[in-house]
Formats: structure tokens, sequence, C-alpha cells
């Protein structure tokens, strides 16, 4: 069996005992495999198992005493495993391939899997929150939003799995909440939160803040300052951030800091993008708990759209998760997590010096690379 597979021993298999024909870890490893391969569905599995079998024997040591699992088998299985009881162990595998280091960003985000609504049941379609470790690029972990509530409920229930000590939690505006803020600052993790609207007084009072400090120059305003630009295919991009401790003035945030625990400084990006003639400006802010460096606070905020970039997007274009249509019961979540968990394999294999999309495609056409990204 694979090495990843200790992680999912103590899965526990949702059939009866008389019914369990195919083990769960050959089925779990089956399934794992044909979706590396491109495998989006329960027949794609079988098939795929059949086409591989003698592989399957010879490479991966399983027995399959009863031949290659069903394409019912496959459903029943994966629509009734407990995707709570997976996640967990998904998350105790990536914990032993994943030694974060001091000040690494971990990005926390959500993303709707947009065709597993059904129409004639009322079901809308399952929202995920992820966790990317930005330095390692793997997933960490995964949450699925409760269907009547959002990710504000999601988030902690998330962080509540993860080690985030000395790390930088990075979360959009949805998860600006002091709650939050309390539960990373106390799990030993610092944080950088962008503001917009919905937290009302204190976005209009950071606004204001570094409106003021613009228009006066920055004159006898303590402050951190970093730049960068860019230059790609006729873009040109300038990045500015403004970091401000509140340490330095003099207790006039005082209410702020008390409501935001550990809150140390407020942040002011400013990205000024020029296509040909075509000029563009966006101004974010955002609170955190680091104290004054421009240049980490930029990058950290950077970083976070990693999570974008290299995991949707790459589930989207790459896998084709947005179109998947299987929704019934808990299989969309469980095949999610086997995604993430196919998308970590190509991420930790470095000898292959392409793309997610051209590690899958080498490990349906070579035997050999699927066999180095399942083993190390």
């Amino acid at each position: 069996m694979l090495p990843l597979t200790d992680h999912f021993t103590d899965l526990k298999d949702p059939r009866v005992e008389r019914c369990r024909l195919y083990p769960l870890m050959e089925i779990l490893t089956i399934s794992l495999c044909a979706i590396i391969c491109g495998a989006e569905g329960w027949e794609d599995m079988n098939e795929w198992g059949l086409a591989k079998q003698t592989w399957l024997k010879e490479n991966l040591g399983l027995e399959l005493a009863n031949g290659i699992p069903t394409d019912d088998t496959f459903r029943r299985v994966l629509s009734r495993l407990d995707p709570a009881e997976f996640g967990v162990c998904f998350l105790s595998w990536t914990q032993a391939i994943h030694h974060h280091t001091r000040g690494e960003v971990i990005a926390i985000d959500g993303k709707t899997l947009r065709h597993t609504f059904d129409l004639a049941t009322g079901q809308k379609a399952i929202h995920m929150v992820s966790a990317w470790a930005s330095q390692n690029r793997l997933v960490l972990g995964q949450v699925k939003v409760d269907d009547k509530s959002n990710e504000i409920t999601a988030i902690p229930a998330l962080l509540a799995l993860l080690d985030i000590s000395g790390c930088i939690v990075t979360l959009d505006a949805m998860g600006t909440q002091r709650a939050i803020a309390s539960q990373i600052i106390g799990k030993g993790g610092d944080y950088i939160l962008a503001l917009k609207g919905n937290q009302g007084s204190v976005h209009k009072d950071v606004e204001l803040f570094f409106e003021y400090a613009k228009s006066k120059r920055w004159e006898e305003i303590a402050h951190h300052y970093y730049e960068q630009t860019n230059k790609d295919h006729g873009r040109i991009e300038t990045r500015r951030c403004w970091q401000v401790d509140l340490s330095s003035l003099d207790g006039r945030w005082s209410d702020v800091i008390e409501q935001w625990r550990g809150l140390s400084s407020i942040i002011c990006i400013e990205s000024v993008r020029q296509i040909g003639t075509e000029t563009s400006v966006e101004i974010r802010y955002h609170l955190s708990s680091l104290f004054g460096n421009a240049k980490k606070a930029l990058e950290s905020i950077r970083s976070h759209w990693g999570i974008e970039n290299s995991v949707h997007w790459v589930l989207d274009v790459t896998m084709n998760e947005d179109a998947n249509r299987i929704r019934k019961d808990n299989a969309p979540q469980n095949l999610a997590t086997l995604r993430h968990m196919a998308l970590n394999l190509c991420r930790q294999e470095k000898s292959c010096k392409k793309g997610v999309r051209a590690k899958l495609h080498k490990a349906a056409w070579v035997d050999a690379y699927l066999l180095k990204l399942l083993v190390g």
C-alpha cells in the first residue's frame, strides 16, 4: 500500500461489514490514482482500475481479491464516507509532509463547487473553505460551509484543525471578524485581515487616516513604506505599501486595539496598473497583528492570492472541478478532498519542472511517473 495510506487507516468504513466486498483502502487508492490520471466520475474510476489492474497489484501491492470495484461501489462508498473524518485524515497526511517555517503565510479562502447544486431537491452548490501554505504550496485542509451559514462559521472550524503557530494567516474581508482574529492570536499566529465596508466604522476610520496622512505628505507621522514595480506582457504594475504601528499614535486608537485582539498596525496598499494608455488605481486597507515591516506586509498580502491562482484556478481549469456534476450526499466534499490530495502530490514532486497540468498528463501516460507521484 502507499505510504500516505498510513494516515487513513483509522478512517471509518461506512458500509456494514458483510457488504465489504472491496476493502476501503483499495477503493480510496484507486479513486485517487484515477483522479490524478483524469477521471471525473464513477465510471471513469472503474474503467481506469480495469485498465491498470495488473499495475495496481505489482506496484502498489493491492490484493484486489475481488477485482476492481464497480462504478456503483465507488459511488456508494464515496457518497457515504464521513467527509469530516476524511478531512482529518487528509490533515494528518499534509502535516506529515508540510513543515512550516516561522513567518510562512497561510491563506484562507472559499470556493464554490458550482455544479453541485440540485434544482430537484433545492440543494445549493456547496462551498468549501481551504487553507493554503504559500511557501510549501500545499493545501493544508478544507471545511465545508454549512448550508444555512457562510464562511464566518467555517473559518474558525478550519483554524481549529490547523497548526498556525509562527505563521501569518491572511483572510479576505469575509473573515475579518474579531472572534477570528482572537482565535488566530490564541493559537500563536499573526494575521493580516482585509477591510471593506462590512466592518463599517473601522474601515472608514482607517480610510480617513491614510487619506489625511497622504494629504499631509506623511509629515510627522511615523510609518513604514515599501514599493515594488512589475512589468509583464505590456502591463506595468506598481504596488505601494504604507504600514503604521498603532503604538506610535499616542493612544488615539486604543478603543480599536481593545476590540481587536493582537492588533498592532494598519496597512494601506495602493496598486497602480498601466496597460498602454490606460491607468487604473486600486486602494485596499488591512488590519494586522504585525509590527511595521512594509515589505513583509506587501509580500504577505500578495501571496494570499496564491490560493486563487495555484489552487482554485488549477482545480477549475486543469481538473475541471466546476463542471463536475456529482452532487449526491457527501460525494462532492470527498471528491474535493481527493482532488486536493492529487494537487498536493503534484506540488511536492520536484523532478518534473513543469506545471500541474503537465504532471497530471505525464502521470496518466507514464506509469513510472504516477508511481513517483504516489510514493515520493
